[in-house]
């Protein structure tokens, strides 16, 4: 097996000194994900400082260490860990030769990003690369370039960003082929004021472009003009997606399926293909557009694209679905816990509007970093519940308030302040037949609302 680094190219790429040579396998900032072969990066920060784990990430297996303090293991040092994790991300973007599709956008880079690693590496095994988890930030996207195999055919990256120009700082580092907007939506609204500044920060992506690189916008978008203009001045080639048929890569026909899924026959500029969307959802669909817009751009097998879509499973916390045991029957569990911002969370709640149940609940914790447009677009929530013809709403957190007073005297609902005492009502109130939508931002903690009624599942089978 080819070593990821050797302690040599690792002190070349950062100007840092090794203290004796070794090689790694991998690469981690967080002792706690340390496996063996490793080279751990010891950063400090605010709070914590990665130095006080050198010793267990020894201990787990590491093979070597980026430090700034010299210690008792093999290492390279530099004066700041974190511009070496830097450093070594750009060396692992300089040496690779394949094509490299970078994804960003207010909702569904995530899953974009996955079914292009599923589509890829279907056609291709084990030549794909992809960040890891939602690691799309200043210190995710250096360490998911820096565990790159040198010789690997496709990378594809995540990033994210809160405030202007952090994109044009990450798209730097990755250097895409291929620069992927999946859409445009008031997430972080709080830290731009308006859709169009979001839409400006996020068209950032363009301008770390390759020569001769493809930008892939969405059409459907409102803010389609100001990505579009974005992209001409970086990109040599434009394409779009959407459910127009004015967009380059369109729907021609997209048919629910029995299983929850969309049968889609899309329209691209040099081919037709039909194929199933296994995720659920009408944003899975414009999903799915963006991934064979991408596919056909680095000139991936489209067919092949086509199978892994229909066979890529729910990502936790971003559309999973269980069937969770109860009495007398199941219930339907569809874990949306992650992530929310007002366009998610309609998407979501037309699909549960969807599903077959004896009654659709819908639990929802509050949405963050919404600055002063908070009150109204929580409030705004009650026309896609309405339209979904939920039974009941369980609502989570302080934020959702305006939306409980929207509510009242509409639908059944209860408003608790914390994911503990949603837990605590819905395990109470849940039965058979039930198809049960979990959705709010992270900072919330839904996902331990979902591991609990997973945990009661499984207890509840082993009796």
């Amino acid at each position: 097996m080819t070593d990821l680094w050797t302690s040599g190219e690792i002190a070349q790429a950062t100007g840092g000194a090794a203290s004796a040579p070794f090689a790694v396998s991998g690469v981690a900032f967080d002792s706690r994900e340390v496996a063996a072969g490793d080279l751990f990066v010891a950063m400090k920060g605010d709070s914590t400082d990665g130095h006080r784990f050198v010793d267990k990430a020894f201990a787990q297996g590491a093979a070597g260490a980026i430090v700034s303090d010299p210690v008792d293991h093999p290492h390279v040092l530099m004066q700041d860990s974190a511009a070496a994790l830097e450093a070594l991300g750009r060396a692992a973007r300089a040496r690779m030769q394949g094509k490299v599709i970078g994804v960003t956008g207010s909702v569904g880079k995530t899953g974009t990003k996955e079914a292009l690693f599923q589509a890829l590496d279907r056609a291709e095994p084990g030549q794909a690369h992809r960040s890891l988890k939602s690691y799309n930030n200043h210190v995710g996207v250096p360490l998911s370039l820096a565990r790159m195999p040198r010789d690997c055919a496709f990378g594809i990256f995540e990033m994210g960003m809160n405030h202007a120009g952090e994109l044009a700082a990450l798209t730097r580092q990755v250097r895409p082929h291929v620069a992927i907007v999946t859409a445009i939506a008031p997430a972080h609204i709080e830290f731009f004021g308006t859709e169009e500044k979001i839409a400006e920060a996020k068209a950032e992506i363009f301008e770390g472009l390759e020569p001769g690189g493809t930008a892939i916008i969405p059409y459907d978008s409102p803010h389609v003009a100001t990505l579009y203009g974005k992209a001409e001045r970086h990109a040599a080639r434009i394409l779009t997606f959407g459910r127009s048929p004015e967009a380059d890569v369109h729907a021609r026909e997209a048919v629910p399926t029995d299983t929850g899924g969309t049968l889609v026959t899309a329209k691209l500029p040099g081919a037709e293909l039909c194929f199933t969307v296994a995720a659920p959802g009408d944003h899975w669909v414009s999903n799915a557009l963006a991934v064979l817009a991408a596919v056909e751009a680095v000139g991936g097998d489209l067919a092949v694209a086509g199978l892994a879509l229909a066979e890529m499973p729910g990502l936790p916390g971003r559309g999973e679905r269980r069937r969770l045991s109860v009495e007398g029957g199941d219930v339907l569990l569809i874990d949306e816990s992650y992530n929310a911002n007002p366009l998610s969370m309609a998407a979501t709640l037309t699909q549960l509007g969807r599903e077959k149940a004896e009654r659709r609940i819908a639990v929802l914790g509050g949405m963050r970093e919404l600055g002063s447009r908070s009150a109204e677009l929580h409030a705004g929530l009650a026309e896609p519940i309405a339209g979904a013809h939920v039974d009941r709403v369980l609502l989570v957190g302080q934020e959702m308030a305006p939306l409980a007073e929207v509510l009242a005297g509409s639908v059944p609902f209860d408003h608790v302040p914390d994911a503990a005492a949603a837990t605590g009502l819905l395990q109470s109130d849940m039965r058979a037949g039930d198809a049960i939508l979990v959705k709010g931002s992270n900072g919330i903690g839904l996902s331990r609302l979902v591991a609990a009624l997973a945990d009661a599942a499984r207890d509840g089978d082993s009796d």
